[in-house]
C-alpha cells in the first residue's frame, strides 16, 4: 500500500468508526498522528478524491476555512436488488450481499439453512468491485456503515408528511402504520430550533424502533439512526449543491502556460503572471514548501496521456488518479484549453474523453466502439461543458441506450440497467519533437 492509499484507508476507517463524519481538523490531528500526514495533502485528497465529500460549516461569509468543514465518507457503490430478488443481472457493477447481512440480523447466514442471498465479500464477483473502489481493507462493520450511508435502498426514508401539520403523527395519513421513520426533519438537518421542546421525535421511539426491527434492521443500527441520517442528508444536499467548497483562494496568478512564451512573443517577460516553460504541460512535486520539476517529464506525460494508466512508470510512481507521489502532492500545469482558444492557436492542450468499454478497453467519446457505435457527445462538447460546470451531470446517447455523465464522480451510469463505467478526461500526448516542429512555423499567427 502506498503511503497515499494508507492516508486514504485510515481516513476512511477514521469517518466510518465516527459514524461517516468528521470535522476536518479532528481528521487531520487523527491522520497525523497515524501517518504523519500534511496538511496540504490531506487538504487535496477531501477536496479532490472520490471518496470524501467536503462540506461547508454554518459560516457562509469570505473563504471557507478547515474549522468551518466536515469531512464525509462517500462511495458510488450500491447493494444490487436484483440479485437479492432472484433476478438475473447480467454485467452488474453492484455488490452481491443480503440485506440483512448488512444490517446484521440474517437469521440464515449462520444457521444449518443457507441464506439465498451471498454473505460473501471475497466471492470473485463482490472481491472485483471492492478492488476498484479500493474498499477491499476495509473491515464489514465499516464496510457496511459506508453502505448505509451512501445507498438509498437499505434505509427507509424520513417521512415528509410527519413533519408538516400539528397532530401526533403531523400530516402523515398512514400514521401508526406509516413504513418510513418517524423524526424531526430539522433535527436530521442539524437546524431545529426547538431542542427538547420540539413536538416531533429527535429519537426513534418504541413504535418506530418495532417497525424498523420488522424491516430486520439491529438494535445497534436503530440507536444511531439519527446521526446516519444527518450524514445520508448531509451527503445528498452537497451533491446537489453547486456552491465552490474551495478552502482557500486561489493564488491570483494563472497557474496556465504562457502560450506567447513558445515564440519569444511575450511582452510581459518575467512579470508575466502565467508560467513560462518550453513545454505545453510542467509536472511537479511539493517538496517541503516548494514546487519543483519533476524529472523525465515526457515519460510521465506519455503515461498520463494513456487512460487506461493510473500510475506512472519508474522506481517513484506518480498515482493519476490522487496526484501524489507517496506522500507528496503532485500537480500538472498546462497550457490553455483548446475548446478556449480559436483553432488557429498552436500547443493547447486538447483533452480527450474516455469510457471503459465492454471488454476493458478506453473509448474515446464520438469515436466508434467495437459495435461500431458512437456517443451523441465528444470529447470537444463534454470537455466545453466540463469546463462551464466542473460538478455537471450530463446526457448521453449512444445506439438506443441513454446514459448520464457525472463529472463529479468521473462515472458513466445507465439508471435503466443500473450499470455504471468509468469515465477518464486525459490530454492529447504531444512530445519535445512535435512542439519544436510547431513553434518555428507559428509566423505571426496565435
Amino acid at each position: 500500500m502506498s503511503g497515499c492509499d494508507r492516508v486514504i484507508f485510515e481516513a476512511t476507517r477514521l469517518l466510518c468508526a465516527a459514524g461517516g463524519a468528521l470535522r476536518l481538523p479532528q481528521l487531520y490531528e487523527e491522520l497525523r498522528r497515524l501517518c504523519r500526514v500534511s496538511e496540504e495533502l490531506l487538504c487535496k485528497l477531501v477536496y479532490g478524491h472520490p471518496r470524501f465529500l467536503l462540506v461547508r460549516g454554518p459560516e457562509t461569509d469570505g473563504w471557507l476555512r478547515p474549522e468551518d468543514c466536515t469531512v464525509l465518507a462517500q462511495t458510488s457503490l450500491r447493494v444490487c436488488v436484483s440479485h437479492r430478488l432472484g433476478e438475473p443481472c447480467a454485467d452488474c457493477d453492484q455488490l452481491h450481499l443480503c440485506r440483512f447481512y448488512i444490517y446484521g440480523t440474517c437469521k440464515f447466514g449462520k444457521g444449518r439453512k443457507p441464506c439465498r442471498s451471498s454473505h460473501d465479500l471475497r466471492s470473485d464477483h463482490n472481491s472485483r468491485l471492492l478492488k476498484e473502489c479500493s474498499l477491499q481493507q476495509l473491515n464489514e462493520d465499516e464496510l457496511f456503515l459506508l453502505l448505509l450511508l451512501n445507498d438509498p435502498a437499505l434505509l427507509p426514508e424520513v417521512c415528509v408528511h410527519y413533519n408538516k401539520g400539528s397532530g401526533p403523527h403531523g400530516c402523515c395519513s398512514f400514521q401508526g402504520d406509516c413504513t418510513k421513520v418517524h423524526l424531526c426533519q430539522h433535527f436530521v438537518q442539524g437546524d431545529c430550533i426547538f431542542g427538547k421542546k420540539c413536538k416531533r421525535l429527535h429519537a426513534v421511539d418504541e413504535h418506530g424502533r418495532h417497525m424498523l426491527e420488522e424491516r430486520g434492521l439491529s438494535c445497534d443500527i436503530i440507536h444511531n439512526l439519527p446521526s446516519i441520517y444527518s450524514n445520508i442528508h448531509q451527503l445528498r444536499a452537497a451533491s446537489t449543491s453547486t456552491t465552490s467548497m474551495d478552502i482557500v483562494p486561489e493564488p491570483s496568478h494563472s497557474l496556465e502556460i504562457c502560450l506567447h512564451f513558445f515564440r519569444n512573443r511575450c511582452k510581459f517577460q518575467d512579470s508575466c503572471l502565467q508560467v513560462h516553460f518550453h513545454l505545453p504541460y510542467k509536472w511537479e512535486v511539493l517538496d517541503g514548501s516548494t514546487w519543483t520539476e519533476l524529472q523525465n517529464m515526457e515519460d510521465i506525460e506519455r503515461d498520463f496521456c494513456d487512460p487506461s494508466r493510473t500510475e506512472s512508470a519508474g522506481v517513484q510512481t506518480i498515482d493519476f488518479i490522487t496526484m501524489t507521489r507517496g506522500m507528496q502532492p503532485v500537480r500538472r500545469l498546462s497550457t490553455v484549453s483548446s475548446v478556449k482558444k480559436p483553432l488557429y492557436y498552436t500547443l493547447t492542450t486538447k483533452w480527450l474523453w474516455y469510457y471503459k468499454g465492454d471488454h476493458g478497453n478506453w473509448v474515446e467519446y464520438g469515436e466508434l466502439d467495437e459495435k461500431l457505435r458512437s456517443t451523441s457527445e465528444t470529447s470537444c462538447t463534454l470537455e466545453k461543458k466540463f469546463l462551464s460546470d466542473r460538478r455537471a451531470k450530463v446526457r448521453v446517447v449512444k445506439g438506443y441506450r441513454e446514459y448520464i455523465i457525472s463529472f463529479k464522480d468521473m462515472y458513466q451510469r445507465n439508471h435503466k440497467h443500473n450499470t455504471k463505467r468509468k469515465v477518464r478526461r486525459r490530454p492529447r500526448f504531444v512530445s519535445r519533437e512535435e512542439v519544436e516542429r510547431q513553434v518555428p512555423v507559428l509566423g505571426s499567427q496565435m
